[in-house]
């Protein structure tokens, strides 16, 4: 049995609660089946931003070199913030416009994607990756196997009517 994953949540911008009431159990539940899937062993915390797309620019541009906005970013700490403290994984910041107008494009729930998004933060502060096309597959069937967990379908499954 995996050990607590804990969370601190921060928001940055009230249309987070306006789009989405029930945001932290919502979250809570992402996380948790990420940390379930992931296998991770040991108390830990994490933090989770909801922020807009003008503050996610500057930290993509600060991070990664990259003058727009995103999705998700994780910032991975993974060390115990005190002695004998559970570990900080990190941090992991959500775009409310990005993740909108994505949810909008791809037709899934809102609910659904800020799930994937929380997921896959996470996954890369629990140090997976997809950077190679073998680190994505693994990342991506981790992402699947929590997202089914949640009732939500496979993210990356191009649906039969788009492909016509």
């Amino acid at each position: 049995m995996t050990a607590e994953l804990t969370h601190e949540l921060s928001v940055e911008t009230e249309d987070w609660h306006r789009r989405i009431p029930e945001i932290e159990p919502l979250l809570r539940r992402a996380l948790d089946a990420a940390w379930q899937v992931a296998g991770f062993d040991g108390p830990a915390e994490v933090s989770v931003v909801l922020s807009d797309d003008a503050r996610m620019r500057r930290l993509n541009h600060a991070h990664r070199g990259q003058d727009s906005a995103t999705n998700v970013l994780a910032f991975p700490m993974g060390e115990a913030a005190f002695p004998d403290g559970p570990v900080h994984l990190g941090d992991v910041v959500l775009s409310l416009e990005t993740l909108l107008s994505e949810a909008a494009r791809d037709s899934k729930s809102i609910e659904a994607h800020v799930s994937h998004l929380a997921v896959h933060g996470i996954l890369h502060l629990l140090g997976h990756d997809h950077g190679t096309a073998r680190e994505a597959a693994e990342m991506e069937a981790l992402e699947v196997r929590a997202l089914k967990h949640l009732g939500y379908s496979n993210p990356y499954q191009i649906p039969a009517d788009a492909a016509e």
